[in-house]
């Protein structure tokens, strides 16, 4: 009986480093609640921008405010999540990651500033969540599984805002807002307790 317990304690050794080996484990959960953060703080600064004061330059500094901190934030608490699992943050994983992130994250920038000089504004917020969707639903191969569930709320968000012109930057709120603060506490209490 006590060699049964002992196989199936080394088989769920093995498969912990599979795991590991083939999945990027030190996305941080807090680094989706700051990005839900920064995303409701540039919103509600966006909207004050578009409605109040018509500035397009605003809006965008604003955005890519936002990209920065929330980049910013989820490499920091990566690589803090990482070194505490005596691992690497950049590796294997994580690059194959990165590049099946950046495929549709690269393609929706240059359509976002397509739709810019074309003077589409009001498609620039649908746009962004559902490429960003795209990507997050690719990540779903290389981290949780739970991001994919995400990614479909994202790209749902985004044809929402298409359809519904004048609820976009509610749905960008949505989506990059409270979606993510939900997933980031649900990872947290989930994996990182």
């Amino acid at each position: 009986m006590k060699d049964d317990q002992y196989y199936i304690q080394d088989i769920a050794v093995m498969r912990s480093m599979m795991e590991r080996s083939t999945k990027f484990m030190s996305v941080s959960g807090l680094a989706g609640i700051l990005a839900g953060i920064y995303a409701l703080a540039g919103a509600l600064i966006a909207h004050q921008y578009l409605y109040t004061e018509g500035n397009l330059t605003g809006l965008v500094v604003t955005a890519i405010s936002v990209l920065i901190l929330a980049i910013g934030s989820a490499v920091f608490l990566s690589r803090k999540k990482a070194a505490k699992r005596r691992e690497k943050a950049w590796n294997p994983t994580a690059k194959r990651l990165v590049v099946n992130m950046a495929v549709p994250l690269v393609a929706g920038g240059l359509l976002i500033l397509i739709v810019m000089a074309n003077g589409l504004f009001i498609l620039m917020a649908p746009c962004t969540l559902i490429f960003y969707g795209l990507a997050l639903f690719n990540a779903g191969k290389f981290t949780y599984e739970e991001i994919k569930g995400l990614g479909l709320i994202q790209i749902a968000l985004g044809l929402l805002g298409a359809s519904f012109t004048g609820y976009g930057l509610l749905c960008w709120a949505a989506g990059f807002g409270l979606a993510h603060i939900i997933y980031g506490m649900y990872i947290h209490y989930r994996y990182e307790r």
